[in-house]
């Protein structure tokens, strides 16, 4: 029997982000990098814990500098009572089992209408999932979107199991980092 994670305590300050999106009311926080380091990987890991006592689970994102940030909605911000310049402590560990992205409704429209590309899709992890909706939705163009869905649909179907040639943690590339916090 393996022995289960141990927790990750830390202290971290909650920022608001610099350039929300219309309506955004969340913030984040950049985990110290001695508990990033604890973590079993440097890219995106889900992680279960608490913040100022308040439970979660979320998906904590590459900084692109070696540590990870986690996005806090305001409902769990407002729950842990706390407000964007405030310490909060947090309690993590990695989650038991990785849950399932959400996929986005054009690549769930081209999955449709690719069989094998949509066969090959069902039977890959929740990781790999993730991997090919980050590199498909990292691309700032429109136009650049609509093709590597294509690719992504050519590539699952001849039977490609991992999106190719990205960096997951954001260190070589600079294609993840945190968002930049607001004064």
């Amino acid at each position: 029997m393996t022995k289960p994670p141990s927790n990750i305590r830390f202290k971290a300050t909650l920022l608001r982000p610099a350039k929300p999106e219309k309506g955004g009311t969340w913030s984040f926080l950049v985990l110290p990098k001695a508990a990033s380091g604890k973590l079993p990987t440097r890219s995106m890991t889900s992680v279960e814990g608490t913040l100022n006592g308040q439970a979660f689970a979320a998906t904590l994102e590459p900084d692109g500098q070696g540590s990870h940030w986690l996005k806090v909605p305001r409902a769990l911000r407002d729950e842990a009572g706390a407000q964007p310049g405030d310490q909060v402590t947090l309690e993590i560990r990695p989650a038991e089992t990785e849950p399932e992205p959400e996929v986005p409704a054009d690549l769930r429209k081209a999955l449709s209408a690719a069989p094998d590309a949509e066969a090959v899709w069902d039977d890959i992890t929740p990781v790999a999932r993730r991997d090919w909706i980050h590199w498909i939705t990292s691309g700032k163009r429109e136009e650049t979107r609509v093709r590597r869905i294509e690719v992504a649909c050519d590539k699952l179907a001849g039977g490609q199991r991992r999106a190719c040639c990205f960096d997951r943690s954001g260190m070589y590339s600079n294609s993840l980092s945190a968002p930049e916090a607001a004064e």
